[in-house]
């Protein structure tokens, strides 16, 4: 599960005509605190940027679920109404998640949610969509680390 945290960096930004302008823009990363949250933005943006930057907010972004789609380029907020009855009085009970979704246009965004949905056995209602201003999200992927014992180690251990 993703425990995502918004963070904003403000940088100097070359635009399409040449001028240097200072910019702010938010990034979703996966990590388990703040203060990971703010490490690894600054791992993962230092190739990006040349030149200084400065971390301007982070805030923890709750989303239940993220749909990526490697064809989409822009990122969508989906608020989704679970619907469950209520056994006692018999009547429905929504439940609002917040869920994120990666495509290129809202159409594309329901199409990612539909299906990244589609296993589930719950009811659930879209009730709004709406683009996000994220310009890139990232993930937690674990390094794999592998580690080589000498002979000597290996036969050592046996004893």
């Amino acid at each position: 599960m993703y425990n995502w945290f918004e963070c904003k960096i403000n940088y100097e930004k070359a635009t399409g005509d040449g001028i240097q302008k200072k910019v702010t823009e938010p990034y979703l990363v996966d990590a388990l605190s703040f203060t990971e949250a703010e490490a690894r933005i600054i791992e993962e943006m230092r190739p990006y940027i040349s030149g200084e930057f400065t971390i301007m907010d982070i805030k923890r972004a709750r989303y239940s679920e993220t749909f990526l789609n490697d064809n989409g380029d822009r990122f969508y907020r989906a608020k989704i109404n679970i619907i469950t009855m209520d056994e006692k009085s018999g009547t429905e009970k929504k439940t609002p998640v917040q869920m994120l979704a990666q495509a290129s246009t809202i159409h594309d965004a329901i199409s990612v949610i539909d299906a990244g949905m589609k296993g589930t056995m719950a009811d659930y209602v879209i009730a709004s969509v709406i683009e996000t201003a994220l310009m890139d999200i990232f993930p937690f992927v674990a390094e794999v680390k592998t580690v080589k014992k000498s002979e000597e180690e290996i036969a050592g251990s046996d004893e």
